[in-house]
């Protein structure tokens, strides 16, 4: 069964197509830049342990245009994996926010689609933009099934008490403000795989994806039962761009005394706050040569990021009444081990004792990284969204 995976960003349009239920990709592929100058496409096709390498520059307006670059680049030339669009079975798309009304992997209809248009508000970087790729997946692969799997879906088992904030209960039912959390898809497959290695189903698990946006997530027997983002991508953890949990009370002060207007107020903790905003780039790579070169921001910057991860694995230990494993994972989790070495020091109070040797010789795949005598487990392991959702797209049509 061939699977088509999309998943869209703002400005970039990632894929991969599996031959399930084989969890190697057939091909894969990154289009960034989208509606910007300077659009890239990147096509590679991996044959036995081989892996060829297309990429072209070109002016790409919007998604749409990217999408059928796609379909030119899997059905045309020298690198095409398929004869024709009719060879895709399904087409499986990362949608960014489902909401309450969604739980798990949905066949998309005019009803779905309706819904997903109805949360625009919610994340109006992102469900369009999904909602587009799947409006041109539909006119492109007509003989395919599309399915939706949601960021959000896998966060839907979180407890009232948990996703529910301290407001009048009005602004619950009418308007929707609840805890969402994101990066589900994320979680949910990093989860697993622990579970399947620790060999425990009843399992307490803390799984903390740092790239550029980052979040945590409390997981009791596989289930997510808190999460560090909320109603929006922006609380909880120090991000790239985000600031992450911030005093609503310097909002007001910056409206009341500085005249900031909402746009303004959406654009500094957004896109100019976090690493970038105290360290001087969102690329941790960038913070990581300044922070050595003495640039004392860089420094407190990496401090911060680090100090709120330790304050959200407290909280979930308490939350999930202990722990079996900590999971690194996402870019700066599973390539940065100066920051999970920074993450796990000075937690023994709770069982988490790093093993320094391993983590610095860590270069792929599934690895403890704790001592022999940790209570807790340090697991690092590389998350692969894209098979997830081929994976659950897959398991709806069987």
């Amino acid at each position: 069964m061939n699977i088509l995976v999309i998943n869209s960003g703002s400005s970039s349009l990632k894929y991969q197509l599996f031959k399930m239920p084989v969890k190697a990709p057939i091909s894969s592929g990154l289009v960034e830049r989208i509606g910007i100058e300077g659009s890239y496409i990147k096509h590679t096709v991996f044959k036995g342990d081989e892996k060829f390498v297309s990429e072209k520059s070109a002016f790409i307006a919007d998604h749409g245009e990217g999408l059928k670059q796609v379909l030119s680049l899997l059905t045309k030339g020298e690198l095409a994996v398929i004869a024709s669009p009719d060879d895709i079975t399904a087409v499986g798309h990362r949608v960014v926010h489902g909401g309450e009304h969604f739980s798990g992997p949905t066949l998309i209809t005019e009803a779905v689609k309706e819904q997903i248009k109805k949360l625009f508000s919610l994340a109006p970087l992102h469900n369009p933009v999904n909602l587009k790729c799947i409006e041109v997946a539909e006119h492109t692969f007509k003989n395919a099934q599309q399915v939706a799997v949601f960021d959000t879906a896998f966060h839907q088992t979180i407890p009232q008490q948990a996703f529910r904030y301290a407001i009048p209960e009005r602004y619950y039912k009418e308007e929707g403000i609840r805890v969402y959390g994101f990066h589900g898809t994320s979680h949910k497959y990093v989860s697993e795989q622990a579970i399947q290695w620790l060999n425990k189903k009843e399992s307490k698990l803390i799984s903390i994806h740092l790239g550029n946006g980052c979040s945590i997530t409390a997981i009791k027997n596989g289930k997510s039962i808190d999460t560090s983002m909320g109603f929006g991508p922006l609380s909880g953890l120090v991000m790239g761009t985000r600031s992450g949990d911030i005093d609503p009370s310097v909002i007001f002060h910056l409206i009341e005394h500085a005249g900031y207007s909402l746009e303004q107020l959406s654009a500094l903790f957004n896109k100019q706050s976090g690493l970038l905003g105290v360290g001087g780039s969102s690329d941790m790579r960038d913070i990581r040569k300044l922070a050595a070169a003495g640039d004392e921001h860089a420094v407190l910057s990496l401090e911060l990021y680090a100090y709120r991860i330790k304050k959200f694995i407290g909280s979930y230990a308490a939350v999930l009444n202990g722990i079996d494993a900590v999971i690194f994972t996402a870019g700066v989790g599973e390539n940065d081990k100066d920051m999970r070495e920074a993450v796990c020091t000075e937690l023994e109070f709770l069982g988490i004792n790093i093993n320094r040797e391993s983590n610095n010789r860590y270069n792929g795949g599934l690895m403890d990284i704790s001592t022999d005598d940790s209570k807790i487990k340090i697991l690092v392991i590389p998350t692969n969204e894209e098979f997830e959702i081929a994976s659950q797209c897959y398991t709806l049509l069987q």
